[in-house]
């Protein structure tokens, strides 16, 4: 689990050298940042980094539950729970957009993972598990009959978070859009697709 937050120098705490952490994993790739990168970066000794995190491999960690745990608490909200399957879903996959546009930077190192260590392969099985819950969730819509029955389950579930995770590529928060609005684009285009309406 993730370590205590521990007191740093003045001018950086933990989330703050988490923050550069992360967009340095993203720059460079996890496996290329070092410390000493880091420490460039941050404008301290590598020493001091390791007053606020015991190591490079703590730093990810903190950052994968930032994403992850966004995710997952989803899955535990009472309108994922209750009501017809299509609303359940509908509200899993406009808050798997908040989470992303919430915690972009985060979401983005996740979706990068290769897998190089016991802790990426358990944060992709933790992401394939979500997955599985959403696939569920997209069988239980179809069985009722409010989503159609000739697309598999899974097929779906896979295109709508390729589309979903598409938005690290291209989504800017400052940008015109807000996560509502971009929410309610997708939303719109997974369940009534693009044909005009008659």
């Amino acid at each position: 689990m993730s370590s205590p937050a521990r007191r740093g120098r003045p001018g950086y705490d933990q989330d703050a050298v988490l923050q550069i952490a992360v967009e340095a994993f993203n720059l460079h790739g996890y496996e290329a940042t070092s410390m000493g990168l880091l420490a460039e970066k941050l404008g301290v000794s590598k020493s001091a980094i390791y007053h606020h995190v015991a190591s490079k491999e703590a730093l990810l960690e903190l950052a994968l539950e930032q994403a992850l745990g966004g995710l997952e608490a989803l899955l535990t909200e009472p309108a994922a729970l209750e009501g017809p399957a299509d609303s359940r879903l509908e509200h899993v996959l406009r808050g798997t957009i908040g989470v992303l546009v919430d915690k972009l930077p985060y979401v983005t190192l996740l979706l990068r993972l290769r897998g190089n260590t016991e802790m990426e392969r358990e944060a992709l099985r933790r992401r394939r598990d979500f997955d599985r819950e959403v696939s569920s969730l997209v069988e239980a819509a179809q069985s009722a009959g409010s989503l159609r029955s000739d697309v598999d389950a899974r097929i779906a579930e896979r295109l709508l978070f390729g589309t979903i995770n598409s938005i690290v590529e291209w989504y800017r928060p400052e940008g015109p859009l807000s996560a509502e609005e971009l929410a309610d684009q997708v939303i719109a285009m997974v369940f009534n697709g693009l044909h005009a309406q008659s």
